[in-house]
């Protein structure tokens, strides 16, 4: 069977990882069998999670997760795309990868009341130079990235602007090709319920809230692939 290994679920997600909960859902997607095991990122192949092992053969990086099962096992989570649809996907999997995502984080880490609530539990009982330390590396990332070089408030102008392409993109759809659920629809649920999580409240969050449309996607997914996790109410400011 196949082991998706994650850090477990957290602050209202079923993981604090949007990557973690992109290859998740995937794997719900596909119909294939399989299960989940706790991990560290110093114990996955390269380094970060998630990672999955199939029959002793341990894969790193969702794209690539994706990619083998597409291959081994004949999935083809965008059943249904024609070509344009596609390659619309890849876009908006690049916008909450390689965008929205570092919002996310400099939101998480940047921001010490939030790193002090969320990423700080990461380590355990360990001093707080060593939180500190930890903390600094990730801003020193986050300043290599670019978005470090920001304030919290340009941050989220920049990523307000992710939010409206992608409440554009998908309209009144309930899925990014229409009727058609793909498999970027995983990679937008996983981007967009890290940010709405109200366990860290942001200027980031603010910018997606002004978006109904992505609001209720959100909430769609989450109580179709974790309604165990679903909020019986609306996600709110």
């Amino acid at each position: 069977m196949i082991v998706l290994y994650c850090f477990g679920p957290l602050w209202g997600l079923p993981d604090p990882s949007p990557f973690v909960v992109k290859t998740a859902v995937q794997l719900k997607m596909s119909g294939l069998a399989y299960r989940t095991d706790r991990s560290r990122p110093p114990e996955a192949p390269k380094g970060k999670l998630p990672f999955i092992e199939d029959n002793g053969v341990r894969i790193g990086d969702s794209v690539f997760i994706r990619e083998h099962l597409e291959r081994k096992y004949g999935v083809d989570l965008d059943a249904g795309l024609d070509g344009r649809q596609r390659a619309a996907a890849w876009a908006v999997e690049r916008v909450i990868e390689d965008h929205v995502y570092w919002a996310t984080v400099y939101a998480r880490w940047a921001v010490k009341e939030n790193f002090d609530r969320g990423p700080a539990i990461f380590f355990g009982d360990a001093p707080a130079d060593v939180l500190e330390a930890a903390r600094a590396r990730m801003l020193d990332v986050l300043h290599a990235q670019g978005f470090g070089r920001h304030s919290l408030g340009e941050v989220a102008q920049l990523a307000g602007r992710s939010f409206a392409s992608l409440a554009e993109t998908l309209g009144d759809g309930p899925y990014l090709a229409g009727e058609t659920m793909g498999g970027a629809d995983a990679t937008l649920f996983a981007g967009l319920s890290a940010v709405l999580t109200s366990h860290f409240d942001t200027p980031v969050r603010d910018a997606l809230l002004k978006h109904p449309n992505l609001v209720a996607y959100s909430e769609r997914m989450m109580q179709r692939f974790y309604p165990a996790l679903a909020k019986a109410e609306p996600v709110t400011a």
